[in-house]
C-alpha cells in the first residue's frame, strides 16, 4: 500500500504525493488565493484541511479532490494546522495571535483559546489528543514561549515554557519511548533546540546549533531521533542520548 503525504507551497497549490511511488504528484488541490501555510490530514486519511494567508480554511475530500467546505475569518492569516487524533477537530494558529479549534463537520470554529500577546507560529497535539501546544513569535526574550493547553473540558492554559530569546518556530510532543517522561521540544530562531519537562515547565536540555541560522521546524524521526530544519544548513539529524540524563546531540546535517 502506498503511503501518501501532502505538501503546500507559495504557488497556492497543495499536492498529494505517493512516498514510495512516482516522482510526480498524485493529486493537485487548487482553491486558495494566496500562499498555503497550513495542511493537515484527517486520522482516516479521507479528508484534507488547508489554510492560507488569504484568511480561509478549506476542507477537501481526498478521494475526489473536491473542496467540500470553505470558511473565512477576517485577519486569520493561518500559520499552521494539525488534526486532533481520533477526533473531527483541527487545531490552527494564526498571525492574529489566536489559536482556533475547528470542527470539520461543517467547518465551524468550535473554540477560540485566550488570545496571546504575539503571533502564534505553530501548533501540535499530543498522541492521546488531550493536550496541545502552540508557540509564539518574539525577540529579546519577549514572547518567544511555548504554551501547553488543555483540549478537553476546561481548555485552559496548563503551562508555559520560557527561555528562548527569539521567535519559537516549532514545537513537538516527544513520545514516551523516546524520552521516558512527558516532555516537549522546541526550536527557535535563536539557533537552539530545547527539551522541557511538560508538567513543570523546567528546561531539561539546550542544544545550540550555531551557524545554522534560524531553526524553522522540528519533527520526530524514529524512536531516538529528531529532525530539525534550519535556514543555512538544511536538515539536522538529532539523536536523544539518555546516558547522562536526557540530552540531544547532532549526528548529521544534510
Amino acid at each position: 500500500m502506498n503511503v501518501r503525504s501532502p505538501s503546500a507551497s507559495r504557488d497556492r497549490m497543495v499536492l498529494m504525493w505517493d512516498l514510495h511511488g512516482s516522482s510526480q504528484p498524485r493529486q493537485q488541490f487548487s482553491g486558495h488565493a494566496m500562499v498555503v501555510t497550513g495542511v493537515a490530514v484527517s486520522p482516516d486519511s479521507s479528508q484534507l484541511c488547508t489554510g492560507s494567508r488569504d484568511n480561509t480554511v478549506l476542507l477537501w475530500d481526498v478521494g475526489t479532490g473536491q473542496c467540500m467546505e470553505r470558511a473565512s475569518v477576517s485577519r486569520n492569516l493561518v500559520t499552521h494546522l494539525c488534526w486532533v487524533p481520533r477526533e473531527p477537530y483541527v487545531l490552527q494558529t494564526s498571525e492574529d495571535k489566536t489559536i482556533r479549534l475547528w470542527d470539520s463537520r461543517g467547518l465551524q470554529v468550535a473554540h477560540i483559546f485566550p488570545t496571546k500577546q504575539h503571533i502564534q507560529t505553530y501548533c501540535a497535539v499530543s498522541e492521546d489528543g488531550h493536550r496541545c501546544i502552540s508557540c509564539s513569535s518574539g525577540f529579546g526574550g519577549e514572547g518567544c514561549e511555548a504554551t501547553l493547553w488543555d483540549l478537553r473540558q476546561t481548555r485552559n492554559r496548563i503551562c508555559e515554557y520560557k527561555g528562548h530569546f527569539q521567535t519559537v518556530a516549532s514545537c513537538v510532543f516527544l513520545p514516551r519511548t523516546l524520552a521516558l517522561m512527558p516532555v516537549i521540544a522546541t526550536s527557535s530562531h535563536d539557533c537552539k533546540v530545547k527539551i522541557w519537562n511538560q508538567d513543570t515547565g523546567a528546561c531539561l536540555f539546550t542544544l545550540s546549533l550555531d551557524g545554522s541560522g534560524p531553526l524553522t521546524s522540528l519533527a520526530v524521526g524514529d524512536t531516538i531521533s529528531l529532525l530539525c530544519a534550519s535556514f543555512s544548513r538544511g536538515i539536522h539529524l538529532l539523536r536523544v542520548d539518555r546516558s547522562r540524563g536526557l540530552e540531544l546531540r547532532e549526528v548529521a546535517a544534510f
